[in-house]
């Protein structure tokens, strides 16, 4: 059974993918606790794998790409379910904090650290590479130590609309990152 908080279809309005159509599968919880977290990780529903496809057809019509996110999904996802998903023809995406391992077969990842933003210490993130690396911007935190980490893109999102002006500059200053914006709120969608 997996804890989902919810499961819904909308645009992904982050990264690289920003504009796609996807499901998101949001998991329940998660193991850190950021301060500036947007995300209500309570439990909404127990799925089984089976029922978790059949919503996840219910609500994505023609769409076949899935976004696993959370809370922290890895947390959860096994290779029962990157199975079923895979062979009912979706692809998948994951959107992890990095600090947990997950089983093999997710076509897309993004790590997005969070334990740089608060001590600049990525000891605690155990995978060692990405599609992408999406680092929230806060004050104090340090870029410079992911510049390294071995994802394709690297994209800097500002933590609330008023640092996006800081997060320009820095980018302008530091061209291998590319902004990226929470598009879903511009647009007042999911």
């Amino acid at each position: 059974m997996y804890s989902i908080n919810e499961i819904f279809y909308s645009l992904q309005g982050e990264g690289f993918w920003s504009g796609t159509p996807m499901i998101f599968v949001r998991f329940s919880g998660c193991n850190l606790k950021c301060p500036f977290c947007d995300t209500d990780h309570s439990m909404k529903m127990q799925l089984s794998p089976a029922a978790l496809l059949a919503m996840v057809r219910d609500c994505g019509g023609d769409c076949r790409r899935i976004c696993l996110t959370g809370g922290e999904p890895a947390l959860q996802v096994d290779a029962v379910l990157v199975e079923l998903l895979h062979s009912a023809g979706y692809t998948l995406h994951i959107e992890t904090n990095g600090t947990k391992d997950f089983p093999e077969g997710i076509d897309w990842i993004t790590v997005s650290p969070k334990t740089a933003v608060f001590d600049d210490n990525r000891a605690d993130v155990v995978l060692k590479k990405a599609d992408e690396l999406k680092l929230v911007y806060t004050p104090g935190c340090s870029p410079a130590l992911w510049e390294d980490f071995p994802a394709p893109w690297h994209f800097l999102q500002p933590c609330s609309m008023k640092n996006t002006s800081e997060v320009i500059s820095f980018i302008k200053a530091h061209p291998l990152w590319r902004l990226s914006l929470q598009t879903h709120k511009y647009l007042d969608i999911r």
